[in-house]
């Protein structure tokens, strides 16, 4: 019964949560009411409860949803607190009979319909009864409750697919399920039977025939107690997934005004026949010929009656309040005399940011939100409801975290203006619909008005979602992990580099110019033709690669290069490029090699680039098809790599010769190599003069450009250089390039031996970055022949400001550097190389072989001596140290190994050398000693990449897509071909840490000082500002809090403690590729478990079913199977991805 009159309300509850209780609380402030809030204990981190003027939680032991359900409870608090009105929000008890009863039994004002009005409105087969006796037409459907899925499988027969089944006292999307085909129904009902009892309290199902392309438009009624009601016009609500609506606005602009005119009639039609009172909305169906059907009414205020408002100018919630105190529509604070003075301006569109993965069939995500920013701005109006930073979204409510509302005088303008507020808004933590609603407000068929009901499901563009970037958490979560992780972290701070001070302006052209116009042969004969000793730089390339492990990042190589291009603009190239520097940039660097060849090449144009090019290898450490040798020759060509320094490790010829005829197809400058060992002076070994020079004349008959003498191990003495180059210049009309390490300091001497001698090209590193295992000082060089016949050009001075920045820079990278710190004659005996001299007695301390590192060394030798005497270079000489440590290790000698080593299995490199995948060495393979390394498999004798098939390039972009998330690129193919697990754990490191390429070095491997502020450029004109707070205490499950300041705002990282003990069992994780394993698609809480160990089930048998955010998801088998083991039980929350069972093939025995 209506209670007729006016009673004052002073002191409201809100008998919800979250979003619509904020919005209440508003509204009652805004009239002067005082407000009292009502929360579960898992909302006792809300922040809707601080916004009232009193909170207090009830049924703390009826969990989450069920403290909102209980009548009792409430009324008793709405009793005890003085409380005269009582608003429901929506969802929960909003449209409840009882509860409104339970308000009115108890002298407390139900904000909403009387409970008769909801009795009959609140049950959607009562309000289809009620708009028949009004003739408004209906969807043909039951008007009785469902006795059970068989009675719904005889009424979907007899009206047709598709039909939906609805819960009575459903609402919000909840409760309701299509089915297409009759074996869908049974299933269906049982789960739409469970839904409406947890969510409801009532299990009464109906059915009805489903309408195909149909739009879903309301009417928005207001309605006092004296039998006026008025209409505030349409919403279309035409996008939905699962019936839940994602976009609403107004006005229905494509539906044609008549059809919008007899929906207004039929709404207030049934409203007055039903004596509504208070704000609600009415609801139909529009089919393609605009005949329209009452589905529902909903006795309550509407999720999307913001855009209602802001075309309206009306206050729907102060409306709802002031009706319930008994006021007239016609009362100045509602200001409604008649239908004319509700009017509309403009359009409105409303969009609801949920923590939903549309990407997962919009599983609900959960987690802590680490960063929350909105929008804001003319004509955007935002409603929030418990979005904070440290909030944390629980499985148990609605996963809506913030509705955007826009204004603007064009439906286009109201588009525009919801994208710039949704590209505006940062939420972190949880996965969220952003990109996914963006993508419908762009959509052309949304803008011109003409969704529908499905259309979200039959438009499968929509759901190319964009992801987010996350580029600051990503970077703030990197940081945080080493500074948890790594006890030395932010112990290091750092001066500025030193940053050379060159002249404004582009650099001189260079040779780069001169190659691409005229030519390889044409460079060659310059050369030849000049006379100053040419300088290759190795700083970029060898030079770090031998003194600091190959850790040198594209980021301080970056920062240089434009001085480089000026001082060092006379060089003949820089070797920047191959080599191990490939694989360490992946695998170490977290970036890509191919990038740094492009952002040099922007910064270097007129150098020429050169690489070194490991023959059949490449840049890896065994023999590859011949495809892929000449696709990355290829790609390295267009990317611009100039000069291609290619060598083999035992300078077998018909190893090189793929790769030499692919650069000369590219029209680059190719430099063929010849591995330098022994002394060349010692006639009692074969590595002679004639051997050299005859290797060398047919390089130039393989058509090189020039040749290379590859001094690895720096055994090129001074005057045995001179007699080497002397040899070549006489034999050869080509350029001659030298090569070398001084680990043994002779280097620089040899150097000028060799330019005495006419060698053409020198390689040398800036001073800083030079000597020892690295090149010759080119400072010392450029020095020594100054005012000479063969002075480089170069300026001392000029160089002198690239040695202070290479300086300052080393400094960053001094844990890489080896305990080398003086030179080493015993190079001379061992003959090691020196990058490899540089790693050997790590590698060697790391198998606990540290007290055995001379016998290691001499073991070295005398495996050479043992093989042959072969040429060592990478990878002969891995093969060499790790034959040399598996003796020692295994007490072998050269004079027992053929008897005592005969069982024992060796490291695969050794066996690859054997074999013959290595190539073959001049003198032949010890062949007792090849007999029991290969134990009965046949060695090769050809070329390895001519017994490979050729790679199968279409084949591993498929692959590919599925693990980087986008199209391969030609560069990513021959990336993965060459090294496919190193690019894949780039690609998940990628994944995890997003693009880390720009952060400074020392705060890449040291982190950050607390306290210690860093600006990072992660694009032209973005810059983070990153200041470190502090380190929290261990949690339960192992984390630790890490807080930063971002940009001047409080930001939280949880990072795992790798030295911390989890008080918590670790939760064990589905393997998605495992169909036997089944795991959760979402987090929530497990409802059902359906099946029982030993149960047979069949693919797409449901097992058990999972609720998250009151909604059901059935968890199905990937295969036929039975049923091995359940891991959780009804009541259990699971995380996203959690074994939950598995199943075994039905012939499997346990």
């Amino acid at each position: 019964m209506i209670q007729m009159g006016k009673k004052k309300i002073k002191k409201v509850l809100v008998a919800n949560r979250g979003e619509i209780a904020i919005r209440i609380f508003r509204a009652c402030a805004d009239l002067g009411l005082h407000t009292v809030a009502m929360y579960s204990k898992e909302d006792v981190y809300s922040s809707f409860r601080s916004k009232a003027d009193e909170a207090y939680q009830i049924g703390e032991q009826l969990g989450p949803v069920g403290a909102y359900l209980n009548i009792d409870l409430i009324i008793d608090l709405a009793k005890k607190r003085g409380v005269d009105a009582i608003h429901p929000g929506y969802g929960f008890l909003a449209e409840n009979a009882d509860f409104a009863r339970a308000c009115e039994a108890n002298g407390i004002i139900f904000i909403g319909p009387p409970s008769d009005v909801l009795e009959q409105m609140g049950d959607k087969l009562k309000a289809k009864e009620i708009a028949i006796s009004c003739g408004v037409p209906i969807i043909p459907g039951s008007t009785e409750p469902l006795k059970d899925g068989e009675e719904a499988l005889a009424k979907a027969i007899e009206f047709g697919f598709p039909i939906i089944l609805k819960a009575a006292a459903g609402g919000g999307g909840r409760g309701m399920r299509r089915c297409d085909k009759p074996e869908e129904v049974v299933a269906a009902y049982d789960m739409v039977h469970s839904e409406a009892l947890k969510a409801f309290g009532n299990g009464d199902i109906f059915i009805e025939k489903f309408l195909e392309r149909p739009k879903h438009i309301e009417i928005q009624v207001l309605a006092d107690q004296y039998g006026n009601v008025v209409h505030l016009f349409e919403r279309d609500c035409s996008l939905q997934r699962r019936y839940q609506k994602v976009v609403e606005y107004t006005p229905a602009f494509s539906v044609d005004q008549s059809i919008r005119n007899a929906l207004y009639e039929d709404a207030i039609k049934i409203s007055k026949a039903v004596g509504f009172v208070n704000a609600g909305t009415l609801e139909f169906l529009v089919d393609s010929k605009g005949n329209h059907y009452f589905i529902e009414m909903n006795p309550r205020i509407q999720v999307e009656h913001t855009v209602t408002e802001m075309v309206t100018g009306i206050d729907l919630v102060r409306s709802q309040i002031l009706i319930a105190e008994g006021r007239p529509l016609s009362d100045p604070a509602i200001g409604i005399s008649s239908q004319a003075d509700v009017t509309t301006r403009g359009y409105s569109i409303q969009c609801r940011v949920t923590t939903e993965d549309p990407a997962n069939n919009f599983a609900p995500d959960t987690g802590k939100i680490t960063a929350y920013r909105t929008s804001g701005g003319f004509g955007i109006r935002l409603d929030a409801g418990n979005t904070y930073v440290g909030a944390e979204i629980s499985p148990y409510y609605d996963s809506l975290l913030v509705k955007i509302t826009t204004l603007d005088n064009t439906f286009e303008g109201a588009c525009r203006k919801a994208l710039r507020a949704l590209s505006e808004t940062r939420i972190r933590g949880v996965k969220t619909n952003i990109s996914f609603v963006s993508n419908i407000l762009s959509n052309p068929v949304f803008q011109a008005g003409q969704c529908y009901t499905k259309f979200i499901d039959d438009t499968p563009e929509l759901f190319t979602i964009s992801q987010s970037q996350n580029r600051a958490n990503k970077m703030l979560e990197y940081i945080g992990n080493i500074v948890v992780n790594d006890p030395t972290a932010g112990q290091k701070l750092y001066e500025t580099p030193r940053f050379p001070d060159v002249p404004e302006g582009d650099p001189k052209p260079g040779l780069k110019q001169y190659l691409d116009q005229n030519g390889p042969e044409a460079l060659s004969k310059w050369v030849l033709d000049q006379k100053k000793l040419l300088v290759t730089d190795t700083t970029c390339r060898d030079a770090h690669q031998s003194l600091l492990a190959t850790r040198m990042r594209t980021r301080d190589m970056v920062k240089c290069a434009p001085a480089m291009a000026k001082i060092l603009a006379d060089c003949f190239s820089l070797e920047m490029w191959g080599g191990a520097t490939f694989d360490v940039a992946y695998r170490f660097l977290n970036e890509s090699p191919w990038e740094r060849l492009d952002w040099l090449r922007r910064e270097i144009p007129n150098i020429p680039f050169q690489m070194l090019l490991r023959g059949s290898n490449t840049v890896g450490y065994t023999s590859y098809p011949d495809n892929v040798v000449r696709e990355f020759v290829r790609l390295s060509a267009e990317g611009g790599i100039d000069v291609f320094r290619i060598f083999d490790s035992l300078n077998w010829l018909p190893s090189m010769e793929v790769a030499i005829d692919e650069a000369l197809k590219q029209n680059k400058f190719v430099e063929g190599t010849i591995c330098y060992t022994g002394e060349i002076t010692d006639t009692s070994r074969n590595y002679t003069l004639k051997y050299y020079v005859d290797m060398a004349k047919e390089l130039q008959k393989m058509g090189c450009h020039s040749i290379a003498i590859k001094d690895m191990s720096g055994l090129l003495k001074p005057y045995s250089a001179k007699v080497l180059v002397s040899g070549l210049k006489d034999a050869l009309d080509i350029p001659i390039h030298l090569h070398t390490h001084d680990t043994t300091g002779n280097q620089v001497a040899t150097t000028l031996m060799a330019a005495e001698a006419g060698v053409d090209i020198a390689d040398l590193a800036i001073s800083s970055m030079s000597s020892l295992t690295s090149q010759p000082s080119m400072n010392a060089v450029v020095a020594a022949l100054e005012g000479q016949e063969r002075d480089t050009g170069l300026s001392l001075m000029d160089l002198q400001k690239l040695t202070d920045y290479w300086a300052d820079v080393r400094e960053r990278y001094v844990d890489f550097e080896s305990d080398l710190k003086t030179p080493v004659t015993d190079i001379y005996r061992y003959e090691i190389p020196g990058g490899q001299y540089t790693n050997l007695k790590p590698q060697v301390e790391s198998l606990n072989l540290g007290h055995r590192f001379l016998e290691v060394k001499e073991m070295y030798k005398k495996v050479n001596d043992m093989l042959g005497d072969i040429v060592k270079v990478t990878p002969s000489s891995k093969m060499v140290g790790d034959l040399a440590i598996f003796m020692v290790q295994n007490d072998l000698t050269p004079e027992n190994i053929v008897e005592k080593g005969a069982a024992l299995s060796y490291p695969d490199s050794v066996v690859s050398y054997f074999k013959g995948m290595m190539g073959q060495p001049a003198w032949g393979f010890p062949k007792d000693l090849q007999k029991i390394v290969l134990k009965g498999e046949e060695p090769i004798s050809v070329r390895p990449g001519a017994l490979l098939p050729p790679a199968d390039f279409e084949a591993a972009k498929e692959h590919l897509r599925k693990v980087c998330g986008y199209e391969p690129s030609e560069r990513d193919v021959i990336s993965w071909l060459t090294y496919p697990k190193v690019l894949e754990d780039y690609f998940k490191n990628r994944a995890e840490y997003g693009y880390i390429t720009r952060l400074g070095s020392h705060v890449y491997f040291h982190g950050l000082a607390v306290g210690e502020t860093n600006r990072v450029n992660i694009e032209d004109g973005k810059t983070l500002v990153i200041k470190y707070l502090g380190l929290g205490d261990a949690n339960e499950d192992g984390t630790r809090v890490v807080q930063f300041e971002l940009n001047g705002m409080r930001r939280e990282i949880n990072v795992q403690d790798k030295h911390a003990k989890a008080s918590v069992h670790a939760v064990e994780k589905a393997d998605p590729d495992d169909v036997m394993q089944v795991g959760a698609s979402i987090p929530g809480a497990v409802s059902k478990v359906l099946v029982k160990k030993g149960d047979a089930v069949k693919e797409n048998d449901v097992l058990l079913i999972i609720e998250a955010m009151k909604m059901e998801t059935s968890v199905v088998a990937r295969a036929d199977g039975v049923v091995s083991d359940i891991k959780v039980e009804a009541g259990d929350s699971v995380v996203a991805g959690q074994l939950l069972m598995k199943l075994k093939k039905a012939e499997d025995e346990d």
